[in-house]
Protein backbone atom coordinates (compact mmCIF):
# COMPACT_ATOMS: atom_id res chain seq x y z
CA UNK A 1 0.00 0.00 0.00
CA UNK A 2 3.02 2.27 0.03
CA UNK A 3 2.89 3.06 -3.72
CA UNK A 4 0.84 6.07 -4.72
CA UNK A 5 -1.78 5.09 -7.33
CA UNK A 6 -1.39 6.78 -10.72
CA UNK A 7 -4.92 6.76 -12.10
CA UNK A 8 -8.43 7.31 -10.82
CA UNK A 9 -9.14 3.60 -11.28
CA UNK A 10 -6.07 2.67 -9.25
CA UNK A 11 -7.10 5.08 -6.50
CA UNK A 12 -10.60 3.58 -6.50
CA UNK A 13 -9.23 0.06 -6.03
CA UNK A 14 -6.93 1.20 -3.21
CA UNK A 15 -9.77 3.06 -1.53
CA UNK A 16 -12.05 0.02 -1.67
CA UNK A 17 -9.28 -2.16 -0.24
CA UNK A 18 -9.15 0.19 2.74
CA UNK A 19 -12.94 0.14 3.10
CA UNK A 20 -12.92 -3.66 3.19
CA UNK A 21 -10.56 -3.63 6.20
CA UNK A 22 -13.33 -2.22 8.42
CA UNK A 23 -14.82 -4.23 11.28
CA UNK A 24 -18.28 -5.76 10.94
CA UNK A 25 -20.56 -7.81 13.14
CA UNK A 26 -19.29 -11.43 13.13
CA UNK A 27 -16.95 -10.32 10.32
CA UNK A 28 -19.84 -10.74 7.89
CA UNK A 29 -18.56 -7.86 5.71
CA UNK A 30 -22.09 -6.87 4.64
CA UNK A 31 -21.08 -4.37 1.98
CA UNK A 32 -20.36 -4.04 -1.73
CA UNK A 33 -18.97 -1.16 -3.76
CA UNK A 34 -19.41 0.16 -7.25
CA UNK A 35 -17.47 2.92 -8.95
CA UNK A 36 -18.18 5.05 -11.99
CA UNK A 37 -14.84 6.20 -13.35
CA UNK A 38 -16.46 8.93 -15.49
CA UNK A 39 -18.14 10.70 -12.56
CA UNK A 40 -15.65 9.47 -9.91
CA UNK A 41 -18.57 8.35 -7.73
CA UNK A 42 -18.66 5.31 -5.46
CA UNK A 43 -21.88 3.59 -4.57
CA UNK A 44 -21.75 1.94 -1.14
CA UNK A 45 -24.37 -0.81 -0.84
CA UNK A 46 -25.41 -3.18 1.87
CA UNK A 47 -25.25 -6.88 1.04
CA UNK A 48 -28.32 -8.50 2.64
CA UNK A 49 -27.01 -11.99 1.89
CA UNK A 50 -24.27 -11.30 4.45
CA UNK A 51 -26.67 -10.13 7.16
CA UNK A 52 -27.80 -11.82 10.38
CA UNK A 53 -31.61 -12.06 10.18
CA UNK A 54 -32.05 -13.47 13.69
CA UNK A 55 -29.47 -11.34 15.48
CA UNK A 56 -30.01 -8.18 13.43
CA UNK A 57 -33.54 -8.26 11.96
CA UNK A 58 -33.70 -4.48 11.42
CA UNK A 59 -30.23 -4.41 9.78
CA UNK A 60 -29.08 -1.82 12.32
CA UNK A 61 -25.75 -3.62 12.81
CA UNK A 62 -25.39 -3.92 9.03
CA UNK A 63 -25.69 -0.13 8.76
CA UNK A 64 -23.16 0.38 11.57
CA UNK A 65 -20.76 -2.02 9.81
CA UNK A 66 -21.18 -0.29 6.45
CA UNK A 67 -20.68 3.05 8.21
CA UNK A 68 -17.31 1.82 9.47
CA UNK A 69 -16.34 0.83 5.93
CA UNK A 70 -17.53 4.21 4.69
CA UNK A 71 -15.24 5.97 7.15
CA UNK A 72 -12.26 3.92 5.94
CA UNK A 73 -13.17 4.86 2.37
CA UNK A 74 -13.19 8.54 3.33
CA UNK A 75 -9.87 8.33 5.18
CA UNK A 76 -8.27 6.57 2.21
CA UNK A 77 -9.63 9.14 -0.26
CA UNK A 78 -8.03 11.93 1.79
CA UNK A 79 -4.77 9.96 1.97
CA UNK A 80 -4.71 9.77 -1.83
CA UNK A 81 -5.37 13.49 -2.21
CA UNK A 82 -9.11 13.48 -2.92
CA UNK A 83 -11.97 15.15 -1.09
CA UNK A 84 -14.71 12.58 -0.30
CA UNK A 85 -18.11 14.19 -0.85
CA UNK A 86 -20.61 11.93 0.95
CA UNK A 87 -24.37 11.59 0.65
CA UNK A 88 -26.13 9.19 3.01
CA UNK A 89 -29.18 7.25 1.78
CA UNK A 90 -29.32 9.17 -1.50
CA UNK A 91 -32.14 7.22 -3.18
CA UNK A 92 -35.29 6.16 -1.28
CA UNK A 93 -36.15 3.85 -4.19
CA UNK A 94 -32.92 1.87 -3.67
CA UNK A 95 -32.89 0.92 0.03
CA UNK A 96 -29.66 -1.07 -0.16
CA UNK A 97 -27.80 1.99 -1.51
CA UNK A 98 -26.56 3.39 1.79
CA UNK A 99 -24.22 6.13 0.54
CA UNK A 100 -22.50 7.70 -2.42
CA UNK A 101 -19.03 9.19 -2.28
CA UNK A 102 -17.67 11.44 -5.00
CA UNK A 103 -13.91 11.87 -5.28
CA UNK A 104 -13.52 15.63 -5.67
CA UNK A 105 -10.39 17.81 -5.83
CA UNK A 106 -7.86 18.56 -3.12
CA UNK A 107 -9.10 17.41 0.30
CA UNK A 108 -10.62 20.04 2.54
CA UNK A 109 -12.36 17.66 4.96
CA UNK A 110 -11.71 17.73 8.67
CA UNK A 111 -9.98 14.36 8.26
CA UNK A 112 -6.98 16.20 6.87
CA UNK A 113 -6.20 17.18 10.46
CA UNK A 114 -5.33 13.51 11.10
CA UNK A 115 -3.60 12.39 7.89
CA UNK A 116 -2.18 9.29 9.61
CA UNK A 117 -5.61 7.66 10.04
CA UNK A 118 -5.04 5.76 6.81
CA UNK A 119 -1.95 4.12 8.28
CA UNK A 120 -3.98 2.96 11.27
CA UNK A 121 -6.46 1.13 9.01
CA UNK A 122 -3.92 -1.63 8.43
CA UNK A 123 -2.83 -1.86 12.08
CA UNK A 124 -6.20 -1.86 13.83
CA UNK A 125 -7.15 -5.02 15.70
CA UNK A 126 -10.02 -5.96 17.98
CA UNK A 127 -8.41 -7.25 21.18
CA UNK A 128 -10.48 -9.89 23.03
CA UNK A 129 -7.85 -10.22 25.76
CA UNK A 130 -7.34 -8.74 29.25
CA UNK A 131 -6.21 -5.13 29.55
CA UNK A 132 -3.98 -3.62 32.21
CA UNK A 133 -5.35 -1.36 34.98
CA UNK A 134 -3.54 1.64 33.47
CA UNK A 135 -6.13 4.33 32.71
CA UNK A 136 -6.69 5.76 29.27
CA UNK A 137 -5.25 9.31 29.32
CA UNK A 138 -7.79 12.07 29.70
CA UNK A 139 -6.44 13.76 26.56
CA UNK A 140 -7.19 10.63 24.53
CA UNK A 141 -10.71 10.40 25.96
CA UNK A 142 -11.26 14.01 24.92
CA UNK A 143 -9.98 13.22 21.40
CA UNK A 144 -12.34 10.26 21.16
CA UNK A 145 -15.31 12.36 22.21
CA UNK A 146 -14.35 14.99 19.65
CA UNK A 147 -14.03 12.54 16.77
CA UNK A 148 -17.41 10.95 17.59
CA UNK A 149 -19.04 14.39 17.71
CA UNK A 150 -17.43 15.20 14.37
CA UNK A 151 -19.25 12.20 12.87
CA UNK A 152 -22.62 13.10 14.38
CA UNK A 153 -22.50 10.78 17.39
CA UNK A 154 -21.50 10.81 21.04
CA UNK A 155 -19.05 8.73 23.07
CA UNK A 156 -20.26 8.74 26.65
CA UNK A 157 -18.18 7.62 29.61
CA UNK A 158 -20.44 5.91 32.16
CA UNK A 159 -19.72 6.17 35.87
CA UNK A 160 -19.44 3.15 38.17
CA UNK A 161 -23.21 2.62 38.41
CA UNK A 162 -23.68 3.02 34.67
CA UNK A 163 -20.79 0.71 33.97
CA UNK A 164 -22.27 -2.00 36.21
CA UNK A 165 -25.67 -1.55 34.56
CA UNK A 166 -24.28 -1.87 31.04
CA UNK A 167 -22.17 -4.91 31.90
CA UNK A 168 -25.21 -6.50 33.53
CA UNK A 169 -27.31 -5.94 30.42
CA UNK A 170 -24.52 -7.33 28.25
CA UNK A 171 -24.23 -10.42 30.44
CA UNK A 172 -28.00 -10.92 30.23
CA UNK A 173 -27.85 -10.64 26.43
CA UNK A 174 -24.94 -13.04 26.20
CA UNK A 175 -26.84 -15.57 28.31
CA UNK A 176 -29.84 -15.25 26.01
CA UNK A 177 -27.69 -15.64 22.91
CA UNK A 178 -26.16 -18.84 24.23
CA UNK A 179 -29.58 -20.30 25.04
CA UNK A 180 -31.42 -19.28 21.88
CA UNK A 181 -31.15 -22.17 19.39
CA UNK A 182 -31.81 -20.00 16.32
CA UNK A 183 -29.22 -17.38 17.24
CA UNK A 184 -26.76 -20.06 18.25
CA UNK A 185 -27.14 -21.71 14.85
CA UNK A 186 -26.75 -18.37 13.09
CA UNK A 187 -23.56 -17.62 15.02
CA UNK A 188 -22.12 -21.02 14.08
CA UNK A 189 -22.55 -20.15 10.40
CA UNK A 190 -19.97 -17.38 10.84
CA UNK A 191 -17.17 -19.43 12.39
CA UNK A 192 -14.42 -19.21 9.77
CA UNK A 193 -12.58 -22.27 8.56
CA UNK A 194 -9.00 -22.27 7.22
CA UNK A 195 -10.04 -21.28 3.69
CA UNK A 196 -12.89 -18.91 4.51
CA UNK A 197 -12.61 -15.20 3.69
CA UNK A 198 -15.24 -14.05 6.19
CA UNK A 199 -16.38 -14.91 9.69
CA UNK A 200 -14.44 -15.24 12.95
CA UNK A 201 -11.63 -17.82 12.99
CA UNK A 202 -11.20 -19.78 16.22
CA UNK A 203 -7.77 -18.24 16.76
CA UNK A 204 -9.28 -14.72 16.85
CA UNK A 205 -12.04 -15.50 19.37
CA UNK A 206 -9.85 -14.53 22.32
CA UNK A 207 -10.28 -15.72 25.89
CA UNK A 208 -13.01 -15.79 28.53
CA UNK A 209 -13.03 -14.02 31.90
CA UNK A 210 -12.44 -16.63 34.59
CA UNK A 211 -14.41 -14.51 37.06
CA UNK A 212 -17.33 -13.96 34.70
CA UNK A 213 -17.18 -10.20 35.26
CA UNK A 214 -16.71 -9.35 31.59
CA UNK A 215 -19.26 -11.07 29.31
CA UNK A 216 -16.99 -11.73 26.33
CA UNK A 217 -18.97 -12.99 23.34
CA UNK A 218 -18.95 -16.75 22.91
CA UNK A 219 -18.81 -17.17 19.15
CA UNK A 220 -19.29 -20.94 19.40
CA UNK A 221 -21.85 -21.20 22.21
CA UNK A 222 -22.46 -24.52 23.88
CA UNK A 223 -19.86 -26.46 21.91
CA UNK A 224 -17.20 -26.87 24.59
CA UNK A 225 -14.41 -25.26 22.61
CA UNK A 226 -12.25 -24.87 25.72
CA UNK A 227 -11.31 -21.22 25.22
CA UNK A 228 -8.72 -20.23 27.84
CA UNK A 229 -10.11 -18.83 31.09
CA UNK A 230 -8.02 -15.88 32.33
CA UNK A 231 -8.47 -12.97 34.74
CA UNK A 232 -9.63 -9.72 33.14
CA UNK A 233 -9.37 -6.22 34.57
CA UNK A 234 -11.58 -5.66 37.60
CA UNK A 235 -12.67 -2.16 36.52
CA UNK A 236 -12.99 -2.13 32.74
CA UNK A 237 -12.90 1.26 31.03
CA UNK A 238 -16.09 1.54 28.99
CA UNK A 239 -17.38 4.03 26.45
CA UNK A 240 -20.92 4.00 25.09
CA UNK A 241 -21.44 5.10 21.50
CA UNK A 242 -24.82 6.78 21.06
CA UNK A 243 -26.73 8.96 18.62
CA UNK A 244 -29.41 11.60 19.22
CA UNK A 245 -31.84 9.80 16.92
CA UNK A 246 -32.23 6.20 15.81
CA UNK A 247 -32.84 6.09 12.08
CA UNK A 248 -30.86 4.50 9.29
CA UNK A 249 -28.73 7.59 8.72
CA UNK A 250 -27.94 7.67 12.44
CA UNK A 251 -26.76 4.06 12.30
CA UNK A 252 -24.43 4.96 9.44
CA UNK A 253 -23.11 7.93 11.43
CA UNK A 254 -22.56 5.66 14.42
CA UNK A 255 -20.48 3.30 12.27
CA UNK A 256 -18.33 6.16 11.02
CA UNK A 257 -17.86 7.46 14.57
CA UNK A 258 -16.98 3.96 15.77
CA UNK A 259 -14.30 3.47 13.14
CA UNK A 260 -12.90 6.98 13.65
CA UNK A 261 -12.54 6.19 17.36
CA UNK A 262 -10.99 2.77 16.73
CA UNK A 263 -8.39 4.20 14.36
CA UNK A 264 -7.55 6.99 16.78
CA UNK A 265 -7.10 4.44 19.58
CA UNK A 266 -4.78 2.48 17.29
CA UNK A 267 -2.67 5.57 16.62
CA UNK A 268 -2.41 6.19 20.38
CA UNK A 269 -1.21 2.63 21.05
CA UNK A 270 -4.45 1.58 22.76
CA UNK A 271 -6.77 -1.38 22.24
CA UNK A 272 -10.50 -1.86 22.04
CA UNK A 273 -13.05 -4.63 22.06
CA UNK A 274 -16.75 -4.32 21.33
CA UNK A 275 -19.76 -5.41 23.37
CA UNK A 276 -22.74 -5.44 21.03
CA UNK A 277 -24.81 -8.17 22.65
CA UNK A 278 -27.26 -5.94 24.56
CA UNK A 279 -27.93 -3.95 21.38
CA UNK A 280 -29.27 -7.14 19.77
CA UNK A 281 -32.28 -7.47 22.12
CA UNK A 282 -34.84 -4.64 21.89
CA UNK A 283 -35.83 -4.71 25.55
CA UNK A 284 -32.22 -4.69 26.78
CA UNK A 285 -31.29 -1.92 24.37
CA UNK A 286 -34.28 0.09 25.62
CA UNK A 287 -33.09 -0.39 29.20
CA UNK A 288 -29.65 0.86 28.21
CA UNK A 289 -31.23 3.88 26.51
CA UNK A 290 -33.29 4.73 29.59
CA UNK A 291 -30.12 5.61 31.50
CA UNK A 292 -28.74 7.91 28.79
CA UNK A 293 -29.00 11.71 28.71
CA UNK A 294 -31.09 13.54 26.12
CA UNK A 295 -32.92 10.34 25.16
CA UNK A 296 -29.94 9.15 23.15
CA UNK A 297 -30.01 5.85 21.26
CA UNK A 298 -27.23 3.42 22.26
CA UNK A 299 -25.40 1.85 19.33
CA UNK A 300 -22.27 0.12 20.70
CA UNK A 301 -20.40 -0.44 23.96
CA UNK A 302 -16.61 -0.17 23.73
CA UNK A 303 -14.05 -1.50 26.18
CA UNK A 304 -10.78 0.41 25.83
CA UNK A 305 -7.37 0.26 27.43
CA UNK A 306 -3.80 -0.97 27.27
CA UNK A 307 -3.24 -4.59 26.32
CA UNK A 308 -2.14 -7.08 23.68
CA UNK A 309 -3.10 -6.67 20.06
CA UNK A 310 -5.77 -8.92 18.62
CA UNK A 311 -5.38 -11.25 15.69
CA UNK A 312 -6.08 -10.53 12.02
CA UNK A 313 -9.17 -11.97 10.42
CA UNK A 314 -9.80 -12.75 6.74
CA UNK A 315 -11.36 -10.52 4.11
CA UNK A 316 -13.21 -11.33 0.92
CA UNK A 317 -12.81 -9.30 -2.26
CA UNK A 318 -15.67 -6.98 -3.22
CA UNK A 319 -18.45 -8.36 -5.41
CA UNK A 320 -17.82 -7.18 -8.99
CA UNK A 321 -20.24 -4.37 -9.94
CA UNK A 322 -22.65 -4.46 -12.84
CA UNK A 323 -23.99 -2.21 -15.63
CA UNK A 324 -21.75 0.69 -16.57
CA UNK A 325 -19.82 0.63 -13.30
CA UNK A 326 -16.16 -0.24 -13.21
CA UNK A 327 -15.17 -3.60 -11.71
CA UNK A 328 -13.01 -3.19 -8.62
CA UNK A 329 -10.74 -6.06 -7.61
CA UNK A 330 -8.28 -4.70 -5.05
CA UNK A 331 -5.79 -6.93 -3.35
CA UNK A 332 -6.85 -6.79 0.30
CA UNK A 333 -3.79 -7.08 2.56
CA UNK A 334 -3.65 -10.14 4.78
CA UNK A 335 -3.14 -7.94 7.83
CA UNK A 336 -6.59 -6.39 7.54
CA UNK A 337 -8.31 -7.18 10.83
CA UNK A 338 -11.55 -6.93 12.72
Amino acid sequence: MADQPDTTGDIARAVVAAACAAPSIHNTQPWRFRFDEDTRVFEVHSAPVHGLPRTDPDARAVHVSVGAALFNLRAAAVHFGREPVVRLLPDPETPDLLATVRLAGRPRAALTRRPDLYRAIWRRRTSRFPFTPEPVPAAVLAELAECAHQEGAELLRPGPAGRARLLGLTADAEHRNRNDPARRAESLLWIAGPDDRAGIPAYAAGTQDVGGRLPMREFVPGTGTGRPQVAYESEPQLLLLATRHDGRADWLRAGQALQHALLLLTLRGLRASLFHQAMEWPDLRARAAAALPHHCAPQMLLRVGHGPAGFPTPRRLPVPPVTRWRTLTPSVPEEAAV
